[in-house]
């Protein structure tokens, strides 16, 4: 494994609003450096809406000597809008690549299905319905976005290549049949489920032999138990509000930070071993999805949360007086492998 990466998550923006309310500079910078002197990891895939979060944050990145993997996630935006996001994000990546940086702009994430213009629906859920309601149907609608996205990328490259002289990809999920030859790394986000568990060590090695360095841009679990079968719906055991925020757990479920672990570590082996270029856990914290272990246990939004630190409401963790989460069973595990 070249690159021992992690997700760094600087706030999704939808319709307005960002995931995450406080973006503290010192902050930031403390826990890049957390990444990459504990964690040992030696990349990151710094994701999110905002494009001077994204510099700022890309920017500590590469002050501490982490590979930066500069990645714009739109949500609910247009091909058209989308374009001049990455045009304004590879112009600031570039900016920190001619510092002596190691940068990699990805153009975006789960394109199709979290923006508009690639599937019919008006959120997510509804372009998840057009793809999947009919089994039928799947492997033309499959074809058919995947057009459209290779289209998009026709326009959109030589955007990003005119503003950004490094290394590209694109976060794609397994339905999207991305053609990758404008592509310097075949990105994807993969995630083992119960019910491709007995295949997707042989899927990792399919990809490898593609020949184009094969990149892990998302994969992980939630934190309660029996979490791991249903990866990568693990997260929808949540009720959200009317903006998509977050509210509370659906039913009562039972934390297994151990089980996250484990998933994590099994994963790891498994691309580790099988010739994958750089990984990237999914994710180091999610700041919108709180512990909140007192109370009613639906409210513990930490257990529906990939993260492998807990966020702490009002208070700083113990094992980092100054940061405002606890490392979960799951931060030492990728620690360990990682230091291996």
């Amino acid at each position: 494994m070249r690159k021992k990466g992690m997700t760094y998550d600087t706030g999704f923006v939808r319709n307005g609003t960002v995931s995450r309310e406080e973006f503290d500079p010192e902050v930031v910078r403390r826990e890049l450096a957390i990444i990459r002197n504990d964690l040992h990891c030696t990349a990151v895939h710094i994701t999110g809406g905002d494009p001077d979060r994204l510099e700022l944050a890309a920017r500590c990145a590469a002050e501490s000597g982490l590979e930066v993997w500069f990645s714009p996630y739109p949500l609910e935006l247009t091909p058209d809008e989308i374009v001049p996001l990455f045009a304004d994000c590879a112009e600031r990546a570039e900016r920190i690549r001619r510092t002596g940086a190691e940068i990699v702009f990805v153009a975006g994430v789960e394109l199709s299905i979290m923006n508009r213009g690639f599937v019919s629906g008006d959120s997510t859920a509804e372009r998840l319905d057009t793809l999947l309601g009919d089994p039928h149907a799947r492997t033309a609608r499959f074809a058919e976005v995947s057009t459209r996205l290779n289209d998009f990328f026709g326009e959109a490259l030589p955007v990003v290549r005119a503003q950004f002289r490094g290394k590209v990809t694109y976060a794609c999920i397994q339905f999207e049949q991305v053609d990758w030859t404008p592509f310097d790394y075949l990105s994807i986000e993969l995630i083992r489920s119960a019910e491709v568990a007995d295949q997707f060590r042989e899927g990792v090695r399919t990809l490898v032999a593609q020949g184009k360095p094969v990149a892990v841009t998302g994969f992980g679990t939630a934190t309660w138990r029996g979490s791991g079968d249903m990866a990568p719906r693990s997260m929808e055991i949540v009720e959200h509000d009317a903006h998509g925020e977050p509210i509370r757990l659906n039913g009562h479920y039972t934390r297994d930070e151990a089980g996250q672990a484990e998933y994590l570590s099994e994963l790891l082996e498994i691309f580790d071993s099988e010739g994958v270029d750089s990984t990237f856990v999914f994710l180091f914290a999610l700041y919108n999805y709180p512990h909140r272990p007192d109370g009613d246990p639906r409210d513990d939004l930490d257990l529906a949360s990939l993260g492998i630190v807990k966020v702490l409401e009002n208070h700083s963790g113990q094992t980092y007086p100054d940061m405002q989460w606890e490392p979960k069973a799951a931060f030492t595990a990728v620690a360990e492998y990682y230091r291996e």
